[in-house]
């Protein structure tokens, strides 16, 4: 079939056009009128009246046997060890060792944390951080401390700062979603990420900014102000996960947590420049997290390289005999250091759909496919027939989950959500339950695409996004835009992985003319981060790695 994913087209809409368009788009008359035109434009009766034959799947969870765990965790195995990279700021190995040496001290980094992002005169640059509470973080760095000292440290990440997005439980800070009036109590306790990590002693240290309720990808948020890119304050940090992703990037702390429903990792680590793994559905317990779009949802990792993030992602993964849809999975396994090569690895490209991205991204793009090549790798060309399909029923399954979600806080609460989320919580409403019967069927279809394609190759690369981080306009702040053809092309490559619960990971791999940054995604098999992970391992040991222009280095 030909490659069909499309290009979306609409009015650009900021400040007071935005405001008057959302308005009528809640009314009845003439609102129904213009949702309706919305959907045809987004191509949603394009789905809905084709005829898909496939069962409905409700949630990817993907089952695994001991044959196909043994096959992916044999001549394949990732093992994470240390390398020598082109990394500007500290990483968990730096942290740990100046440790064991006493060149400096969790409480030296807890110190440090708090002059950067509070006591500075105009607060943290970035605006990423949002909620910090200095005498928890003193209280937990003069625990690590202590440890030190006795010689007991939990882990390699003890003492270590780690930022987790504002969608996640982590006492004693509230959750509020990037909203203004969700989560006005405090978390009474851990969400389970943030309670492995926090076992392991890793510093708990802030809260993040993200894009409100995780249905953006600007990383814009009214209420809390918009994350700067550290690459360039001018441009969008991508979202939702936009906090997490700018702190790593900033050097303030060398890992980070995410959360996942439609590149919502992905797409702020690739405009800013660094790592972020989406896990496959089910590795990593959701239980404590916002449940805004249950069936799409990842929670994982966002790291300077691709060790960092490997040992942040076999902290949190894992079964949680609390949440059953973690039930459902082969043991993480990752040893102690990346592949020499690639040699035996087939790497798929589906080239109509690699090289749909902005011009000045395809010679970093072809560099890399080049140096993958020279590891070893063997570059084949695939096709994935209905990547439109797909894109639609992953816009009807978030948007009609995120809706069914914030329907309890609508009456009260409308107008108190941002305009871009006021916009699509409008359609949302409009959906039936036949487009998200058609949604999960096409799901099932989709599932059964990428399963045909990873018979031919172990992963599948595309560019993280269509476009490096765009400007914003100056009219769309504080409020937003409305932008549909920026939005489709920034999340161009992340939503399929969340429609079939692949894992797949972004991987800086160089600038464009401007100086921002770019990466590239590899989709994988069920169950195997560790691949990624080590393509990953790769992939960093030939990219140019620049220092941001905003950096919080110790």
């Amino acid at each position: 079939m030909a490659y069909n994913l499309s290009k979306l087209k609409a009015p650009h809409l900021t400040g007071n056009s935005l405001k008057l368009f959302t308005a009528v788009l809640e009314t009845n008359f003439p609102g129904k009128l213009i949702i309706n035109k919305l959907m045809d434009d987004s191509g949603i009766p394009y789905l809905t009246n084709k005829f898909i034959e496939e069962g409905t799947t409700y949630f990817p969870i993907h089952s695994y046997t001991e044959t196909t765990s043994a096959k992916s965790n044999s001549s394949k195995k990732i093992k994470i060890s240390s390398n020598n990279i082109n990394r500007f700021g500290l990483t968990i190995d730096d942290y740990a060792n100046s440790y064991r040496s006493g060149k400096f001290s969790p409480v030296d980094i807890a110190k440090n944390i708090i002059k950067l992002t509070v006591d500075a005169e105009k607060g943290d640059p970035l605006n990423a951080v949002i909620k910090l509470n200095r005498e928890d973080l003193i209280k937990q760095a003069n625990a690590a401390a202590d440890r030190f000292k006795k010689g007991k440290p939990l882990s390699i990440i003890d003492g270590v700062p780690i930022a987790i997005k504002d969608e996640i439980d982590a006492v004693p800070y509230t959750t509020s979603v990037g909203t203004s009036f969700l989560g006005k109590d405090p978390a009474k306790e851990d969400a389970e990420v943030v309670r492995r990590l926090r076992d392991a002693g890793a510093l708990i240290f802030c809260k993040t900014n993200m894009h409100e309720i995780g249905i953006g990808v600007t990383g814009v948020n009214p209420h809390f102000g918009h994350v700067q890119n550290p690459y360039n304050s001018k441009c969008y940090s991508g979202g939702s996960s936009s906090g997490s992703a700018a702190v790593v990037a900033s050097g303030l702390c060398p890992g980070a947590i995410g959360a996942d429903g439609g590149g919502s990792i992905r797409i702020p680590a690739a405009l800013c420049g660094v790592t972020g793994l989406k896990p496959t559905f089910g590795r990593v317990s959701e239980r404590g997290a916002a449940p805004l779009c249950w069936s799409v949802a990842h929670i994982g990792p966002i790291a300077g390289t691709a060790r960092d993030t490997a040992i942040l992602y076999e902290i949190i993964a894992g079964k949680d005999p609390k949440e059953s849809i973690t039930l459902f999975q082969p043991e993480p396994e990752l040893n102690n250091a990346f592949p020499k090569d690639l040699k035996g690895l087939r790497l798929g490209i589906y080239p109509e759909w690699f090289y749909d991205c902005e011009e000045t991204m395809h010679t970093a793009l072809k560099s890399s496919l080049k140096f993958l090549e020279d590891a070893g790798a063997e570059i084949v060309e695939i096709e994935i027939p209905e990547l439109e399909e797909m894109r639609v029923a992953q816009l009807i399954t978030i948007v009609s989950e995120m809706t069914t979600t914030m329907s309890p806080y609508d009456k009260k609460h409308r107008k108190d959500f941002g305009l871009d989320v006021r916009t699509n919580l409008a359609m949302g409403r409009s959906f039936t339950n036949v487009d998200y019967i058609h949604a999960q069927r096409m799901r099932t279809r989709a599932i059964n695409i990428f399963k045909e394609a990873f018979n031919s190759v172990d992963a599948i690369l595309t560019p993280s996004t269509g476009i490096c981080a765009p400007e914003i306009p100056h009219k769309a702040l504080p409020e937003g835009e409305s932008n549909l053809p920026m939005l489709s092309d920034i999340m161009r490559f992340a939503t399929p992985s969340n429609l079939t619960g692949h894992p797949a990971i972004s991987i800086p791999i160089g600038y464009d003319p401007k100086g921002m940054p770019i990466g590239l995604q590899a989709i994988g098999r069920p169950w195997e981060e560790s691949l990624l992970l080590g393509i990953a391992g790769i992939l960093e040991q030939m990219s140019e790695r620049r220092k941001p222009v905003i950096d919080l280095l110790f």
